[in-house]
């Protein structure tokens, strides 16, 4: 059973599993579950009593959030624990995604999963929330944090190969930095992790680190593209923002320490991810 299955990830899922031997998807979005309500997702959850539920559903409108807080907690917090609740009863694996706003990015190091999260924005307190009711509701669990996702759908990558095609410079900021992630590759380890009962917390992201504006130099590279780049920084970029911005991680590097420490499991370097997907556009 895969929640939010119309964004980026769920559609990924999709493609692993579209003709899978063991495995049919079940896909749910809002219009088919609100993942809100706690009897609408037992008594769906209970009729089809799936092996896994993957919950892909979330509020991910960062700058959103920060008004629209109550919404934020419920799809972000109440949602997920809805689900924990729902697949403990019916005895299924609980796939639950969750994001590098966890921490405040003041590190200079690598996130690893034992780092102490300390969210500064909205979006990422709710998230936390949600965690952390994972963790209480649900025995059989996996929580993979991961960030900079680009995919089938509206995302970073799109959005500046647009910008490209009706502008001659773009500027983007480069201090923020991250590790941009295929959810084509996040995908492909989800499908590893869950037959498994390596249950508990990871860090899912691309290999290596990049900012936004050497990030969106590569994308231009890769297509061909001629726009210029140029880099400012966040102050810069959020003064000529109009309406309440959401404070970013300035650091916000993820290390897959746990896939590390518990399988062989790696994830593609972000430069081949990136570069697969300008190829299949």
């Amino acid at each position: 059973m895969i929640t939010g299955s119309h964004g980026q990830l769920g559609r990924a899922l999709n493609k692993i599993y579209e003709n899978h031997a063991e495995y049919v998807c079940v896909n749910t979005d809002v219009g088919e579950l609100d993942i809100t309500d706690v009897d609408a997702v037992n008594q769906f959850v209970s009729e089809i009593r799936p092996y896994a539920i993957i919950n892909c559903a979330a509020h991910t409108n960062v700058n959103g959030c920060e008004t629209d807080i109550d919404n934020a907690y419920r799809i972000n917090a109440v949602g997920p624990r809805n689900l924990a609740i729902a697949a403990e009863r019916c005895h299924a694996k609980l796939m639950h995604i969750s994001t590098d706003y966890v921490f405040d990015g003041q590190a200079a190091e690598p996130y690893t999963e034992f780092c102490v999260p300390n969210p500064k924005a909205v979006y990422g307190k709710t998230k936390l929330a949600g965690e952390n009711f994972v963790k209480e509701f649900s025995r059989e669990h996996f929580i993979i944090r991961t960030a900079w996702l680009y995919g089938d759908g509206k995302n970073f990558v799109r959005t500046m190969l647009g910008l490209s095609e009706n502008h001659d410079k773009v500027t983007v900021v480069g201090d923020q930095f991250g590790s941009p992630t295929s959810a084509d590759e996040l995908a492909k380890a989800i499908a590893y992790l869950l037959p498994t009962d390596n249950f508990g917390l990871f860090h899912g992201t691309c290999e290596g680190m990049t900012n936004w504006a050497d990030f969106t130099r590569e994308i231009y590279r890769l297509a061909g593209k001629s726009t210029v780049v140029e880099t400012v920084t966040t102050e810069q970029y959020d003064k000529n923002t109009t309406g309440i911005v959401a404070p970013r991680p300035a650091y916000s590097v993820l290390e897959n320490y746990m896939l590390r420490l518990t399988t062989d499991y790696m994830f593609a370097d972000w430069e081949k991810a990136i570069a697969e997907y300008i190829k299949s556009l």
